[in-house]
């Protein structure tokens, strides 16, 4: 009955529903898009809808409204917030720009609207690694995760500092995690979001985003993968392979924030238009122009 009333409103406000991949799969099934939270925030932009209703974090939503100024975005619940973006503010920031201008500064898209809007160019973790090379011989400032910004570091020997930032999820991971599920399940590859520590990431047989771990799963011959990023992954990694042994590298692997939103909270947004996104227009102006360098160089 929930499913049919959210069509309904869908219909009758000409809305689009978006769902992060870390989400719940109830929340997953009721939307028109799942994808990481910039893929949809441009899958939003592209559509005729008059609503947005994102489900994800508040950053997310503020990306939505940036790329999508004349529709309305709605986040469900209000509270669901990303830990990470929040280690990064823009007093900090800019305070940092003045005491180091010749670096570049590198924002990954897990961030505040206020803080793109101070940076060269914003990145994701689909993207970084291209983005970065194209300032190889220049100095770097990477913010707000610093697991990202050591990964690529190490990599290509780049002049990056990095901000004291991080996923709570993925920095916790440990390399005696890893061991452990090699000797469970011998046969399966390790998939582990870069957001991890360098040491993990170094056991790992693929390193990539929520779409490129499940991109890789779907595409892979082999048949068990462990899995090192949120649990909510799961959930299409299985619809999209079926006959595919899929295994957590720990239980938990679990973005409280990502699962605040509740199938109820979609209904409640669509009938109440809560809680409406917005952005200062200053604001919106610089975090759009480092949002579109990005894409200009994805």
């Amino acid at each position: 009955m929930i499913q049919d009333e959210i069509r309904r409103l869908k219909t009758e406000k000409k809305a689009v529903i978006l769902a992060h991949y870390y989400q719940d799969k109830a929340v997953q099934d009721v939307a028109d898009f799942i994808g990481d939270s910039l893929e949809l925030s441009k899958i939003a932009a592209r559509t005729d809808a008059d609503t947005i209703v994102f489900c994800g974090v508040n950053f997310m939503a503020e990306t939505a409204k940036i790329l999508s100024p004349s529709k309305k975005v709605l986040l469900p619940v209000k509270e669901a917030k990303c830990p990470m973006a929040m280690m990064v503010d823009a007093p900090s920031l800019k305070k940092y720009k003045e005491e180091h201008p010749d670096r570049v500064v590198i924002c990954y898209v897990n961030s505040y609207a206020d803080v793109k809007a101070l940076s060269d160019v914003c990145v994701t973790s689909a993207n970084a690694e291209k983005i970065i090379m194209n300032y190889k011989d220049r100095k770097m400032l990477y913010v707000p995760d610093k697991n990202l910004g050591i990964y690529l570091r190490d990599k290509y020997h780049l002049d990056i500092e990095v901000w004291p930032g991080f996923c709570c999820i993925h920095n916790n991971l440990k390399i005696a995690q890893v061991l452990e599920m090699r000797e469970k399940h011998p046969e399966a590859l390790v998939l582990i979001h870069p957001e991890a520590p360098l040491k993990v990431l170094k056991q790992a047989d693929f390193i990539g985003s929520t779409k490129q771990i499940i991109d890789y799963a779907t595409g892979s011959p082999a048949q068990e993968f462990i899995i090192g990023t949120e649990d909510g992954i799961l959930h299409q990694l299985q619809k999209k392979n079926p006959g595919k042994r899929f295994y957590l590298l720990t239980s938990d692997l679990r973005c409280f924030d990502m699962k605040l939103t509740t199938i109820e909270d979609v209904l409640h947004a669509l009938q109440t238009d809560t809680f409406e996104i917005t952005v200062p227009a200053e604001v919106m102006a610089g975090a759009r122009r480092a949002l579109d360098r990005m894409m200009e160089m994805s």
